[in-house]
């Protein structure tokens, strides 16, 4: 096992919660254990322990493979529990009382799907007394970097896990997950050395340079699109309205019935 893939350490016992809903947590993590079901914790809790960075961690984020979602709900729907597909595209919830685990098996933006190398890279470490496996630090930065909401910016978040874990990251792997939207690392990298400018050697030179040797390119041909869509479902919608196409279209990641649920479903929480 390489370090990147070694629990990464914990300064405190666990992530701030509180008992009672700890104790659901519990019952889930319990559940999914017995069933053989494999899953991942992600969210603020792994944020947390990668970066070191204590915060009031709000809600639980389990990952599954998409093909397993549906099962996993059933399963908590059988033991008791209230659920729900929120988005078809990418979440599901369990509830109890108030409080709520979010199943999820890809991204608002139908990029960032869960999949196998998920768990392949996933490393093991010990949550509230259970052993489990965490999202790889490379996955959760690939899937914050793409939360650019007029609400919510997880920018901050993806600055902290590369300056946390720069020294073990698989930055070819890394570079892999973002693909055709490798730009949107690049705009992070270089927000990371005006941010940490006396740290911007922890960005290794090779992946500077293999991106900026990327920039050289020309205009993208073929009809005028709006990328903007893959960082906000509402701030781009302007930009649509005047003719350029959806770039969640173009790029094939989600239907234009999984986009219209998603955006109804922002405005709805406006």
């Amino acid at each position: 096992m390489t370090p990147a893939h070694q629990g990464p350490p914990n300064r405190r016992a666990e992530p701030a919660a509180g008992a009672g809903v700890t104790a659901f947590y519990l019952r889930v993590l319990d559940l999914l254990q017995r069933a053989g079901t494999p899953f991942l914790v992600g969210g603020g809790f792994a944020v947390e322990r990668y970066t070191q960075i204590e915060r009031d961690v709000h809600d639980f984020d389990i990952f599954v493979l998409p093909e397993q979602a549906r099962a996993v709900l059933e399963r908590f729907a059988a033991a008791g529990h209230r659920t729900r597909l929120t988005h078809r595209h990418w979440l599901g919830k369990i509830f109890d009382g108030k409080d709520h685990v979010d199943v999820i098996f890809s991204s608002g933006n139908g990029v960032v799907r869960v999949d196998q190398a998920w768990f392949d890279h996933a490393p093991h470490v010990e949550l509230f007394g259970r052993q489990v496996r965490f999202c790889p630090i490379e996955e959760t930065i690939w899937s914050k970097a793409f939360v650019m909401e007029r609400e919510r910016f997880d920018g901050a978040d993806v600055l902290h896990l590369i300056r946390a874990g720069a020294a073990t990251l698989d930055w070819h792997r890394l570079l892999e997950r973002f693909g055709p939207f490798w730009r949107v690392l690049a705009a992070h990298l270089v927000l990371f050395g005006f941010v940490f400018p006396n740290e911007r050697s922890k960005i290794p030179v090779h992946v500077m340079r293999e991106l900026t040797s990327r920039l050289d390119e020309g205009d993208a041909e073929g009809p005028p699109v709006c990328m903007g869509t893959l960082l906000s479902r509402l701030q781009y919608r302007p930009t649509l309205a005047r003719g350029l196409l959806d770039g969640r279209l173009v790029s094939g990641v989600m239907t234009p019935k999984e986009i219209a649920r998603w955006t109804a479903a922002a405005k709805r929480s406006r």
